[in-house]
């Protein structure tokens, strides 16, 4: 039987209750739905109850389990079929896409002035100097493919190649590590809406230098060199905090 306008509202509007404001039922059942996920409950590949079951279980309408879903999708938590077999199920993790609500987040800190690039540069000086150093030790023929492929030519590329280039030498540089989690750290900390204000605004011979220190760290990681990768990856971070922080 379907809901009626009325339970809707109910449903899907946060309520007020004896002062305490009780969130709407779809996303109690997003977040019910998630913890069980994000617990192990449900695995990676598994399917979800189907929405009848979701309402008998949950006491609400079939709308408003479908807006949970929705919820939970856009979240990258599970993934959506249609037709016979179709159905909700839980998604393999994927660094790249979990880390888009982390980008959102390290934005709005930066926008709000509630963090600047000072704070910016020292997450990304004590993740990837680490990582430079584990990097050379734990680095593939496929990661070096990787690195030199994200390198650029500052006398030919133009900006827009120079700033994609130089985010992708970092994601790369990370994911030599072998460790997703240092990659879903790391991703959101390369999101600068201003970049390319920075980068116009940065001294002459800027690119050169970037170029050159990004081919130095590769040597350091190709030679298996972890002391100098390391060090290379310091000085770099340093010199990009020296030309973005005023």
């Amino acid at each position: 039987m379907s809901a009626t306008p009325a339970e809707l509202r109910l449903e899907c509007e946060a309520v007020t209750v004896e002062g305490a404001v009780r969130p709407p039922a779809y996303q109690t059942l997003a977040e019910q739905l998630r913890a069980e996920i994000t617990s192990g409950r449900l695995r990676p590949g598994e399917r979800l109850p189907t929405e009848p079951q979701l309402c008998l279980r949950s006491g609400v309408s079939r709308s408003t389990v479908r807006e949970a879903l929705r919820l939970l999708a856009s979240q990258h938590l599970i993934v959506t079929t249609r037709g016979v077999t179709g159905g909700s199920f839980v998604a393999h993790p994927s660094p790249e896409q979990l880390s888009d609500s982390l980008s959102t987040g390290v934005s709005l800190l930066l926008t709000t002035a509630t963090a600047d690039m000072a704070d910016l540069l020292e997450a990304r000086e004590t993740l990837e100097v680490p990582a430079a150093a584990q990097a050379a030790g734990r680095r593939t023929d496929e990661h070096l493919t990787n690195l030199r492929a994200a390198l650029f030519d500052p006398a030919v590329d133009g900006l827009p190649t120079m700033l994609a280039a130089h985010r992708a030498f970092h994601t790369a540089l990370v994911a030599a590590t072998g460790n997703p989690l240092l990659v879903l750290l790391s991703r959101p900390l390369y999101q600068i809406a201003n970049e390319r204000e920075l980068a116009e605004a940065a001294p002459k011979g800027f690119w050169e230098r970037i170029d050159t220190e990004h081919r130095e760290i590769l040597r350091f990681v190709t030679a298996r060199d972890a002391a100098g990768a390391a060090r290379a990856a310091r000085a770099h971070l340093g010199f990009l905090r020296g030309c973005y922080v005023r």
